[in-house]
């Protein structure tokens, strides 16, 4: 009898808890899951992506001052009217010399984090037929011209962060670990980081050990799990442990959290598996 009532107690709290989760958008993901369909009609994609329930959004798109083809206002009203918040953008095509005008654009549209998909300007390279990317041995240079955009667009009321891929942590013939260096050598009020949990794991290093050794650097974090053969998989789906890495969240500075998968596999949707993402974040704590 006893044991009845746990389990009838047990289903009771889990109901409640997902039954929070379902009144309320919270979470965050990046519109790179779905970029296939947000190149055939942004306006649905952004709403199925609000139906889902998140909250937070970060977008990778932006050509002749547009995002997604909406102007910054545009964009701004769309998602303020699907209930959805512009947190961060990839901004790949940044330089020194446009950073100010796409720094402008950003904030027009509502956004907080501009962000460094990769290394700007040419600083690193990318193998189609591996599908591998490498960077610049020079990373002194790079540091040099990061803390320059990161001071133009922090002028913007913007805070700049850099997302790593496994490369970084990769010594370079020089001797150097570029993330270590890049974190040792950039100004943290100019310039911090965006944590992809997939690639820091895919690199061989430890998320929280990055969080002991550099507290506070790592506002955002991109959330996806690895399956057995190394692939992106939804949250919950994989091997990264994930509860580990979220007890730490005070220490790394983490202030939004985004669901990314790359690519999708074995017939699964993009959509769907955004939606097992979010499932599996209830499942590790994230709220």
């Amino acid at each position: 009898m006893k044991f009845l009532k746990g389990v009838m107690l047990l289903a009771l709290t889990l109901a409640s808890t997902l039954g929070s989760y379902a009144q309320k958008k919270w979470a965050g993901m990046t519109l790179y899951t779905v970029r296939n369909e947000m190149g055939k009609d942004p306006k649905q994609t952004l709403k199925e992506v609000a139906d889902l329930g998140y909250k937070y959004i970060e977008a990778v798109n932006y050509e002749d001052g547009k995002f997604y083809g909406m102007t910054p206002a545009e964009f701004k009203s769309y998602t303020k009217r699907l209930g959805l918040k512009p947190i961060s953008i990839h901004m790949g095509s940044m330089t020194t010399e446009n950073a100010d005008k796409l720094a402008s654009d950003v904030k027009a549209a509502g956004f907080k984090y501009f962000i460094a998909p990769v290394p700007p300007m040419g600083m690193f390279t990318f193998d189609r037929e591996t599908r591998s990317l490498a960077m610049t041995d020079d990373v002194e240079h790079l540091v040099d011209v990061l803390n320059t955009i990161a001071k133009t667009v922090s002028s913007h009321g913007l805070k700049f962060l850099y997302h790593n891929h496994n490369f970084e942590f990769v010594e370079n013939k020089n001797g150097i670990v570029p993330i270590d260096y890049m974190l040792e050598n950039m100004d943290p009020k100019l310039v911090n980081f965006q944590m992809d949990l997939y690639w820091v794991t895919k690199a061989g290093a430890d998320p929280v050990a990055y969080f002991e050794k550099y507290p506070g650097r790592f506002k955002i974090w991109h959330v996806k799990d690895m399956d057995d053969e190394g692939r992106f998989a939804p949250v919950g789906q994989g091997n990264i442990d994930f509860g580990r890495i979220l007890a730490n969240k005070k220490l790394s500075g983490m202030k939004y959290y985004i669901v990314e998968q790359d690519q999708v596999f074995d017939g699964m949707t993009p959509m769907e598996a955004i939606e097992l993402s979010r499932k599996g974040l209830i499942k590790f704590g994230f709220k």
